[in-house]
């Protein structure tokens, strides 16, 4: 049975960005100026093995029965007819508008097979936004970017669950198997740290310019690369310096392109020059790819240059602990690029952070740990008033991210949330990656009524 599926939303937030990138090809214009879809457009999506009929269509307005906006609305409504399941997409971003609000509760009368979709989810910027997306009451959202291509198998599990629970018969090899993506990752660290040598090292051949001057890499470099049988996408990139001694053009044009480099990718390696130690800058690194939610890895290069490798390791792991608050447990290969020596053991490193960072830990799981961590340290009172905590749930992957829903969220503290954090990696070992805790008001389905 060919399962078709709708994308539907009010204008401009993301539908036909979606569509182009579940049909592979640029069928439907895109533009950031509402309204540039008015037509219902149909193609073949594909999301790994699994294979359907998407429908693009107009934003949802209100408008008279003669105005265009009415007669988009009546092609997506036939849209809507057609279907057998609908995404229903918000702009996290923007977070829930009025308009979101009416026509969900449209969509809800229609009683078809609906998922949220919360699309624009690549920063912080869209957190409140997506937990908003629970108001809506159209089910858990799949946080998801749509022009990054983040967040598409969980909407793969969640469309073929919602097949699978509205009679809709899928091969059972499509649902089960997902087609693997290339793994991003992107080598970084400050100037003449290596980085180019070791991507060299990586690939077999001299594929990149090195040399003893600094800032010979100026532009990100993506690479297509196999590591046994994992494809990998492999990023070389420019030098970070202190944003002080960063004066030229070029430079400020290099630096840009190395931020988006970690932007795109899902690990991040950073090099150390391992005679020198792991400095302030280094430390500035890795905040910022811990604030971008990156899995990380930490290379210590040039080893072979080190007279007491012991007390170099263990002086980058204090120093990790002590400043790196929000990730715990990064690992820390000892390497030489220019050797090749501990090359082996930085593979096994970046797939073991790369699992970790898509783990999911399912909701009654969360909530057995939720009920033992706090009978062990509840949270504190504000003002003699107690704070609860009443029902946690994992929103998304990459990095995991968490929601609770609590009576009084801005009464935690943020030593409790640092507890929580700290003991939900210790006991889901969800080490090495950032986790985002996020708190909201227990106005929800799931929250006991006291």
């Amino acid at each position: 049975m060919s399962l078709t599926i709708a994308i539907i939303g009010r204008p401009n937030v993301g539908k036909s960005t979606l569509f182009n990138r579940l049909v592979g090809k640029r069928l439907a214009l895109v533009d950031d100026t509402p309204g540039v879809t008015r037509d219902r457009r149909a193609g073949t999506g594909r999301i790994g093995p699994l294979e359907f009929q998407i429908i693009d269509t107009a934003g949802l307005e209100e408008g008279g029965d003669d105005s265009l906006s009415s007669r988009m609305r009546q092609q997506t409504d036939a849209a809507i007819d057609a279907a057998d399941i609908i995404l229903f997409m918000i702009d996290a971003r923007a977070g829930i508008t009025p308009l979101d609000s009416y026509f969900a509760d449209v969509v809800r009368k229609r009683s078809k097979p609906t998922i949220c979709v919360a699309n624009k989810c690549e920063g912080k910027a869209a957190t409140s936004g997506l937990y908003e997306a629970y108001t809506l009451g159209l089910g858990d959202p799949i946080p998801l970017s749509s022009e990054h291509g983040d967040g598409f198998v969980d909407l793969h599990d969640a469309i073929v669950a919602a097949a699978a629970e509205n009679g809709f018969e899928l091969d059972e090899e499509i649902s089960d198997e997902h087609e693997v993506a290339p793994l991003q990752m992107a080598i970084i660290g400050r100037p003449n740290v290596g980085k180019s040598t070791l991507v060299n090292r990586l690939l077999g051949e001299d594929r990149q310019v090195t040399g003893p001057e600094a800032g010979i890499t100026r532009d990100s470099i993506g690479l297509d690369w196999h590591w046994g049988e994992r494809e990998i996408k492999l990023f070389d990139t420019a030098g970070l310096r202190r944003r002080a001694r960063v004066q030229e053009k070029l430079e400020k044009l290099s630096v840009a392109d190395t931020l988006r480099a970690i932007q795109y990718a899902e690990v991040v390696v950073l090099v150390i020059d391992g005679t020198i130690g792991f400095e302030k800058q280094d430390h500035t690194i890795a905040d910022l790819v811990a604030e971008e939610g990156r899995a990380l890895v930490i290379a210590v290069n040039k080893t072979d240059a080190i007279t007491d490798m012991p007390a170099a390791i263990k002086s980058v792991r204090d120093s990790l602990e002590r400043s790196l608050h929000q990730v715990r447990g990064v690992p820390v290969v000892p390497l030489s690029a220019l050797s090749g020596r501990g090359i082996d053991k930085l593979m096994p490193a970046v797939l073991k952070v790369h699992e970790t960072w898509n783990k999911r830990v399912s909701t009654a799981a969360i909530n057995r740990w939720l009920e033992d961590v706090i009978a062990r340290n509840p949270p504190p009172s504000d003002k003699g008033r107690r704070v609860k905590i009443r029902f946690g749930s994992q929103v998304k992957t990459r990095p995991p991210t968490f929601i609770f829903f609590v009576n009084r969220p801005d009464a935690i503290p943020q030593s409790y949330l640092r507890y929580l954090s700290n003991d939900l990696r210790e006991s889901f070992d969800m080490m090495a990656v950032p986790l985002r805790l996020l708190m909201r008001k227990s106005d929800n389905p799931f929250a006991e009524k006291k």
